[in-house]
């Protein structure tokens, strides 16, 4: 009763590096790793929404930097980091439905092979947008 007490008092059970044990992926399972990158491409997402609002600033402030935008947006680079953002949207917002389908509890005994034909559907239309982004 009194080392009930005792934990009680102190507060929550916190872990010594809350951010790596955010990503733990030590028991090596699909389902660890999926919802370790689900987490990071949202951080991803959320980093890119931010630098998408400060060009958008930028590009407001008249001509000048919309030229030079357009130069910098069409290197390769920034052409691979679209495709890097297609990756993570795909990714996450694929993920994201077998998570909801399994959530409801449909495809809980097959949210393995759920996983990889949603993640073939993933790589289809990733190869399909990379194409399109560096031939359009």
């Amino acid at each position: 009763m009194q080392e009930t007490q005792d934990l009680e008092s102190r507060g929550p059970v916190r872990a010594r590096r809350p951010l790596t044990a955010w990503f733990d992926v030590r028991r090596d399972r699909l389902g660890s790793w999926a919802f370790a990158l689900n987490r990071l491409t949202a951080l991803g997402l959320t980093l890119y929404l931010f630098i998408h609002m400060a060009v958008l600033y930028l590009l407001a402030q008249g001509e000048s930097r919309w030229d030079s935008f357009i130069l910098v947006v069409r290197s390769p680079l920034f052409l691979a980091l679209d495709v890097v953002l297609i990756f993570g949207i795909l990714f996450h917002g694929l993920n994201g439905i077998r998570v909801s389908l399994v959530g409801m509890g449909i495809g809980v005994r097959n949210h393995r092979r759920l996983f990889w034909i949603l993640s073939a559907i993933g790589l289809v239309l990733l190869l399909v947008s990379a194409w399109l982004v560096f031939t359009i």
